[in-house]
């Protein structure tokens, strides 16, 4: 998972039959949560062209773990122009809640953390189930790749599939691919760094 600002990752795929495009930048804005400087990470979705979600993420680098824990997140959802619900936006140190960790900063096969913990709010768990995917997408064709099983118990049956790659983040999810690359020169990189990637 990238921090810098400026860092930006747009992924396309659907939902239902909808269009659905999904963009994460890394803005140049912090916010103190709970005490804490954090950057936030803006996502943003759209379906069939129409706004429909703007989410600010609250991160931060633990040093010298290199953990990045998640303080939180505004949440807006849109219909027809107009916001219309804050669902599921929280922050730690607000009515009970607390850091999760989004990304550990050394992942091992089977480590399981709590990604949000916001009681009754957002409940998210996470597993390292993989490191060795292979994922292809659009951009390229990527090894070594970190899958992840997403658990909520507020949603019981549950799961989500997250796919990253070193270097770059979040590269994939259900029918959901990365189609734009942050930069032509990190994507070499990391084919360099994994050999076997096409």
């Amino acid at each position: 998972m990238i921090l810098k600002p400026g860092h930006q990752l747009i992924l396309e795929g659907k939902e239902n039959a909808t269009d659905v495009q999904l963009s994460i930048t890394v803005l140049n804005e912090t916010k103190i949560v709970n005490g804490v400087e954090t950057r936030i990470v803006e996502e943003k979705k759209t379906e069939d062209g129409e706004l429909d979600e703007i989410a600010k993420n609250y991160y931060t680098i633990c040093k010298p773990s290199n953990d990045i824990f998640n303080f939180g997140e505004e949440v807006d959802y849109y219909e027809n122009g107009k916001i219309i619900s804050h669902e599921g936006a929280w922050e730690a140190g607000v009515n009970g809640s607390m850091p999760g960790i989004v990304m550990p900063g050394k992942v091992e096969l089977n480590s399981k953390y709590y990604q949000e913990i916001a009681p009754r709010v957002a409940e998210d768990r996470a597993e390292i189930i993989s490191m060795t995917e292979t994922v292809n997408t659009p951009v390229s064709t990527f090894d070594k790749v970190i899958k992840s099983e997403e658990t909520n118990p507020l949603e019981p049956g549950s799961k989500d599939y997250k796919f990253y790659v070193k270097g770059i983040g979040f590269i994939k999810e259900e029918s959901f691919k990365l189609m734009i690359s942050p930069n032509p020169e990190i994507i070499t990189l990391v084919k360099y760094l994994s050999p076997g990637s096409n």
